[in-house]
């Protein structure tokens, strides 16, 4: 009899860790918001060591992270090329799934030389198919160059590829005014961005307009104090102003309905 009883509540348990396990395999896997970018997405380790931030590493705090997680890849002193080139976008791509997000801002570093051997990140202008073979003296390999616009297109196809959502943005503003007017990058960057994001059928948040208004509005003196180091990196202040317009847009553009999962803030 005892025997019996063993063996029933054996049964029990396996069935318990059977429903168990498929109600884990059932449940849906949280959608990602990928962050990708340079050092004004995240700067150092993210952690404003050195207080300089990026707005990607403040995005986090205005989502529920119950529901949808948010990882922010960018690091600094990547172009849209090196980026690739360096293997960090194939590991995205191999965790990319249908429903993530990747939102995405490149261009402060694609100025650059193509081959020099301090770092060898520069993209060749425009977004045309335009391309150039290098030796590249830091990988010490013969390497093809493409164009901003080529890089930007591949992310916004890989992306769709996989069945994600990308989100296209121009890069920020640097601390440089003329006129009492902040310095855009329409004729370059910034327009180049634009054009990708409307040619692919992607989403378009032109980051350096809307955060070139804000410090308008703020004024130069006050933006003054958000640049400590140089004219390109913000402090947390700074990070903090343009995390919130990237959000703002976010909630307008409400890109593959993302709005369920952002805080009322």
């Amino acid at each position: 009899m005892q025997k019996t009883i063993v063996n029933r509540n054996g049964w029990m348990v396996l069935l318990l860790l059977l429903i168990c396990s498929s109600f884990i395999v059932m449940k849906k896997e949280k959608p990602v918001f990928y962050i990708i970018g340079d050092s004004t997405v995240r700067n150092g380790d993210g952690t404003g060591k050195n207080l300089q931030w990026g707005w990607g590493s403040l995005i986090a705090d205005y989502f529920d992270t119950t529901a949808i997680d948010v990882r922010n890849h960018a690091i600094g002193g990547r172009s849209s090329r090196t980026f690739i080139t360096e293997g960090r976008w194939d590991k995205i791509l191999a965790t990319l799934k249908k429903g993530d997000y990747v939102i995405m801002q490149f261009g402060h570093n694609d100025g650059g030389p193509l081959d020099d051997t301090a770092r060898a990140r520069g993209s060749i202008r425009g977004i045309g198919e335009a391309s150039k073979e290098i030796y590249n003296p830091i990988t010490k390999k013969q390497e093809v160059v493409y164009t901003y616009g080529w890089y930007m297109r591949k992310y916004v196809r890989d992306a769709k590829e996989k069945g994600a959502i990308p989100i296209v943005c121009s890069p920020i503003p640097r601390n440089e005014w003329k006129d009492g007017k902040v310095v855009r990058s329409g004729d370059s960057y910034t327009g180049w961005a634009k054009q990708v994001a409307k040619d692919e059928g992607a989403y378009f948040i032109d980051l350096n307009d809307l955060v070139a208004k804000k410090y308008e509005e703020i004024g130069a003196e006050t933006v003054k104090t958000f640049f400590p180091e140089d004219h390109t990196h913000t402090n947390l202040e700074g990070a903090k102003i343009n995390a919130q317009i990237v959000i703002d847009a976010l909630k307008e553009i409400n890109p593959g309905k993302l709005n369920k999962y952002l805080l009322n803030k």
